[in-house]
């Protein structure tokens, strides 16, 4: 399986509490809500479509609980999302989760080469995408590890100027190939890349 990253990210690179004011405020983070201004539905179909083609899920344990609470109580045929969600098998690494409610769960735990090591075996199975959204931390841990094959960016016009980003100040130096652009009403910018090894420096 190929991994995926998709996000939600701002101009400045924030990917914190995109979804509501009191989606996530820690951290003294008071500008949660930026995304959802700027959906529309030719966006919104594109991400239902994201969804619609994983084969499994992994996530972090602040993006497991926030989707267990709101998509794992949808009913059956409430929407692309909702239905792969909670048809397809999901994992979520944590080391204090021990008996996840969401049917279709498997906790991955451990230390960081265990994980890894997890995340591997995950990944050298045949099938399609194993998609992460959100879970910013988990993000940034897979890219240390060089674990992501493929980062699909929202990029919403907007620049907040606090929160929690997705890039660290100091971390792995990655190259990329851009494999598509796209452009939707509102501003949003699609930017998908793959992984490409290291960078090239110029003397």
């Amino acid at each position: 399986m190929k991994l995926t990253v998709t996000t939600h990210i701002t101009v400045d690179g924030v990917v914190q509490g995109n979804g509501g004011r009191s989606e996530n405020r820690s951290g003294g983070f008071e500008r949660g809500g930026w995304a959802r201004p700027y959906f529309h539905p030719e966006s919104a179909e594109h991400i239902n479509q994201i969804y619609a083609s994983a084969d499994t899920f992994l996530f972090g344990r602040r993006t497991y609980d926030l989707f267990a609470g709101y998509w794992g109580l949808q009913a059956p045929g409430s929407g692309p999302i909702a239905d792969s969600l909670n048809t397809r098998p999901k994992y979520v690494v944590s080391n204090t989760l021990t008996d996840p409610g969401w049917a279709g769960t498997t906790v991955l735990s451990g230390g960081s080469d265990e994980v890894a090591a997890a995340v591997r075996e995950l990944t050298a199975k045949p099938g399609g995408d194993l998609q992460v959204h959100g879970s910013g931390t988990l993000t940034r841990w897979l890219l240390e590890n060089h674990l992501v094959d493929q980062l699909n960016l929202f990029v919403f016009p907007v620049i907040l100027g606090q929160g929690r980003r997705l890039f660290a100040e100091s971390g792995p130096d990655l190259a990329l190939d851009l494999a598509e652009s796209r452009a939707f009403p509102n501003g949003v910018m699609l930017q998908v890349y793959r992984s490409a090894g290291q960078p090239q420096y110029a003397d």
